[in-house]
């Protein structure tokens, strides 16, 4: 685990946050137009930098709204950084968001291919695999079911069965194993510890510290966007109880 596979530099997340409220789009316009408009910025992110080794398993722990799931988007492309860098030499398997790349109108079987397309599989790969994701997602009887009439934990299973057929160099997972019931989340648990046996880097938001020991080795607290320790899980979290509880 010499090679980095993701080097973050000085990276920061900046959101204009308007400060009077506009009730209509063209209040919005007339306001923009005659630059009445007042915005206060905010940074979800700032200045975080750290680097993470060929098959690590990284945490990135922290309050609600410090930062984890923003920083996670800018590392999976999601987001574009207001300043710094972000390198990841791989392919990126990302679970950040339920239903994301989901048409909710859509069946089961549709969004299949179409999420597939999304992370850059040809409808020939999702044909070998098709009967493989239905079977881990234990959705055969919901197959032919619009997505919108799915609740939180089947999609879930839909979205981690695509995601996962086939080994990314980087899985990238934001609270998923939070959904769905005990059966679903150790059947994940199952296979991402065999993705990471083969090599796998996991880069891992959750709020249970259970989970964050049992997956991870390195940890990255952050808090109002900064980070404040990165290293050994137990460290970090002994570091965060210390200035939290």
């Amino acid at each position: 685990m010499d090679k980095n596979i993701i080097e973050i530099s000085h990276v920061d997340m900046r959101f204009n946050l308007e400060e009077e409220k506009t009730d209509t789009i063209k209040e919005y316009f007339v306001k923009l137009l005659k630059g009445k408009l007042r915005f206060s910025e905010f940074y979800a992110v700032k200045d975080v930098s750290f680097t993470v080794h060929k098959g690590e398993s990284v945490a990135l722990i922290g309050r609600n709204g410090s930062g984890k799931s923003t920083l996670l988007k800018i590392i999976a492309g999601v987001l574009y950084p207001t300043a710094g860098s972000v390198s990841v030499n791989g392919t990126i398997a990302p679970l950040i968001e339920l239903g994301a790349g989901f048409d909710m109108d859509l069946t089961a079987r549709e969004n299949i291919y179409l999420n597939g397309a999304v992370l850059g599989f040809n409808r020939e790969f999702m044909n070998q695999h098709f009967q493989e994701i239905i079977e881990f997602s234990e959705l055969e009887q919901f197959i032919d079911v619009p997505v919108k009439n799915y609740s939180s934990g089947m999609i879930a299973r839909l979205g981690f069965a695509i995601a996962t057929i086939v080994k990314a160099d980087v899985l990238v997972v934001d609270e998923i194993l939070a959904v769905g019931d005990y059966k679903f989340q150790q059947k994940c648990r199952e296979r991402m510890g065999r993705l990471l046996a083969d090599g796998t880097t996991l880069l891992f938001v959750s709020h249970s510290e259970e989970q964050v020991k049992e997956l991870c080795q390195k940890a990255v607290w952050l808090d109002h966007g900064r980070a404040m320790a990165i290293g050994d899980v137990d460290e970090v979290y002994r570091a965060y109880h210390q200035a939290t509880d």
